[in-house]
């Protein structure tokens, strides 16, 4: 298959379910084995990941982002934020995408010519990572989408599973099998978007 082929077959999956193709530990080898390719400003290898499956997937979505949101929620409209949370927690699991801060500050210290432009770096280094791990899971056979609960649930997550302070939340992506087919992609006019010039 070619690489567009493959982003072509990437879409955010919302209707998600536990059943996999492949066991737990394939689908985890795959996250890091993908990582570890993915691009980085300056070699950095900035970009850190956590992998939850069953129940620590579950009290991710059903403990953590659930109930940090309900206060923050009008009573009125949380049952679709509930709702929400339970279609995440019936996936068959979830990987949780850092930046490490440290590397970053290393990179500033090194190089201040750039250090205001490491961030940004950072960032793009954490999308391609992303953008990888999800199509590469779109390959296998599995859908995910992208979502972001940061930073209102960093702490929790860091105290939670006891990872390093250097360790910044950028996304949340559940996985898991398809439980609906996935609808058409929409696409804006490309005049709207690019310009070629030769």
């Amino acid at each position: 298959m070619s690489a567009l082929a493959m982003f072509q077959k990437r879409r955010t999956q919302y209707a998600l379910n536990n059943s996999l193709p492949l066991p737990a530990s394939e689908v985890a080898q795959l996250v890091k084995s993908v990582i570890r390719e993915s691009p980085s400003a300056f070699n950095s290898q900035s970009s850190r990941a956590v992998v939850l499956f069953r129940d620590q997937h579950t009290r991710f979505w059903n403990e953590l982002v659930k109930e940090t949101l309900r206060p923050l929620v009008a009573p009125e409209q949380f049952s679709a934020t509930e709702q929400k949370m339970d279609s995440f927690a019936a996936a068959a699991g979830t990987i949780l995408f850092f930046e490490d801060a440290n590397v970053i500050s290393e990179l500033q210290d090194k190089f201040a010519l750039y250090a205001d432009k490491f961030p940004v770096f950072s960032a793009n280094s954490a999308g391609m990572a992303q953008f990888a791990v999800w199509t590469a899971l779109a390959g296998a056979g599995i859908g995910a989408s992208l979502q972001h609960y940061n930073p209102l649930i960093d702490e929790q997550v860091r105290t939670t599973w006891d990872l390093p302070a250097s360790w910044q939340l950028s996304a949340q992506m559940p996985f898991g099998g398809h439980a609906a087919e996935i609808g058409d992609k929409e696409y804006m006019d490309d005049a709207e978007r690019f310009r070629v010039f030769d």
